[in-house]
């Protein structure tokens, strides 16, 4: 009998096992912090624990590109971008905020997690990922936001950047708790309500 020779599945690369390993250790990160083990992350990623040491120097090192991930505001980007312009302006802002809410929450979890379980920020990450330019982060997703707001550009008040400024800050005090603890936690469209309309509510016709 002839037995045909089984081609084997062509490996990854060096940074594709780097992607899925921080993948894969994201949410380990984030629920145990430093307490997690490069063992409990192997077997979460369904390889050997000696493999993560052929693309990290270290755990350091690993948590250093986890913390970078979380950073990272491509998906959150991407996510913006994909919002259709013809929906009506309170619901691309909806979704927009919707987006930046689970970017703001990722990044807290993963390094609030690291900051309770002893870790603190390394000024040199020795090797690790290098952490995104904060500046040019903002500025992209500042002009993400200001697509949104193309379609109605003539009846704003503003220039579509100076909107998108305010709107953006507007969502990021209120994903990272801006009224305080204890205080009321309007809801996105109560949000949306006061920032389209104003906090005033409409006079009644004389």
């Amino acid at each position: 009998m002839e037995h045909k020779a089984r081609r084997r599945a062509p490996g990854m690369t060096p940074e594709q096992r780097r992607e899925m390993i921080i993948r894969t250790a994201l949410p380990l990160v984030a629920e145990h912090g430093t307490a997690v083990t490069t063992a409990q992350i192997a077997r979460a990623a369904g390889i050997g624990e000696a493999t993560i040491f052929r693309v990290f120097t270290d755990k350091d090192e690993l948590l250093d590109a986890c913390v970078a991930e979380a950073l990272r505001t491509d998906h959150v980007l991407a996510e913006i971008g994909a919002i259709p312009l013809d929906q009506p302006l309170p619901d691309r802002l909806a979704e927009a905020a919707a987006a930046i809410d689970a970017y703001l929450a990722r990044m807290g979890l993963v390094i609030g997690t690291l900051h309770a379980t002893g870790r603190r920020e390394r000024r040199d990450p020795g090797g690790g990922e290098p952490g995104p330019d904060r500046a040019a982060s903002m500025a992209q997703t500042r002009e993400a936001l200001a697509e949104l707001f193309e379609p109605e550009r003539d009846r704003l008040r503003l220039p579509v950047e100076q909107v998108a400024s305010l709107f953006m800050g507007f969502v990021f005090s209120r994903g990272r708790g801006g009224a305080g603890p204890g205080a009321p936690h309007p809801s996105v469209e109560e949000y949306l309500e006061v920032f389209l309309h104003g906090a005033l509510k409409e006079e009644a016709a004389a």
